[in-house]
């Protein structure tokens, strides 16, 4: 007779995982975001020296700037050193002419471009894409290859020694900012354009009152953009202004370094203040400025 043998159950041992508690969880989550916002404190720390050194030795005797070991702290602080080159030597007039000249730039940079971006993102016609790799190649051309052009231009037109060469191109868009906004309207949805015309809407009504309220915060990277580029112009003024009543901060700046003596203390101090503005603006509007960079490769 054949043997019967009987299966055994089988058993499973299984070993109990230790699983981390809620409370755990939280302290390794809140450890590691500590790390990280204290690793971001130093790098940002480092990033600010430059702009503390400038300060400090804006506040310093004069003697104390070349003191080796550098004194970091001014021993008495000399505010009135803050403001007195200021005034002594006609920035608020160079403050003045840059304003004007960033402000103009801005309003012409973001409606021009905004408008041709616009043609280029919803609009059909003939020779579109042709035109805009055309526009795309303008990128390639550095500033000193069309100076001597530009310059010609303006002198024939009269404009040599005013504002206008360094404001009314601004008006004329940009090859960056055309691309930028392009890719924003690209990525907004074509029955808002069908909706549109439906209810009888023109072409510049709908890109007025429907799609560019849509597009702030790439408008606001376009503004920002530019106004960071015509407050830090240094080559174009140059070129183009001759009188010291139109210069502007960053010619202001340059001609206080003399041939064979330097200011330190009044270099620091304006410099300080005149750093001031462009980072106000950039804290303010850097919500608006990170979304509208981020959301230009949505679609395109």
């Amino acid at each position: 007779m054949k043997s019967k043998t009987l299966s055994q159950p089988t058993t499973w041992r299984t070993t109990a995982t230790p699983t981390r508690s809620n409370g755990q969880r939280l302290f390794l989550h809140g450890l590691r975001m500590l790390v990280i916002y204290l690793g971001l404190l130093a790098v940002g720390f480092i990033f600010m020296i430059p702009l503390l050194w400038m300060l400090t030795t804006a506040l310093k005797p004069l003697p104390d700037i070349f003191k080796m070991p550098p004194v970091w702290l001014p021993n008495p602080p000399q505010w009135q050193q803050m403001w007195e080159p200021w005034i002594q030597r006609s920035f608020t007039l160079y403050f003045g002419n840059t304003l004007e000249i960033a402000l103009l730039s801005v309003i012409g940079t973001t409606l021009s471009s905004s408008l041709v971006a616009y043609a280029f993102a919803r609009l059909r016609w003939p020779g579109r894409d042709l035109f805009f790799l055309l526009t795309l190649s303008a990128m390639m051309l550095p500033i000193q290859v069309r100076l001597i052009p530009l310059f010609l231009i303006f002198k024939q037109l009269g404009w040599i020694n005013t504002h206008l060469p360094l404001i009314v191109p601004h008006f004329f868009g940009g090859a960056f900012e055309i691309f930028l906004l392009r890719q924003n309207f690209r990525g907004l949805p074509r029955d808002l354009d069908d909706s549109a015309k439906i209810d009888g809407a023109s072409y510049f009504r709908i890109y007025w009152n429907i799609l560019l309220p849509l597009v702030k915060p790439a408008l606001a990277a376009v503004g920002i953009f530019t106004f960071m580029n015509q407050w830090n112009a240094f080559l174009t003024p140059l070129i183009y202004l001759s009188e010291r009543k139109k210069y502007v901060l960053a010619i202001g700046l340059a001609v206080m370094r003399d041939e064979f003596q330097v200011d330190w203390s009044d270099l620091m101090a304006i410099s300080f203040l005149v750093t001031l503005l462009p980072l106000v603006v950039f804290f303010v509007a850097q919500k608006y400025f990170i979304q509208g960079v981020t959301m230009t490769g949505l679609k395109g």
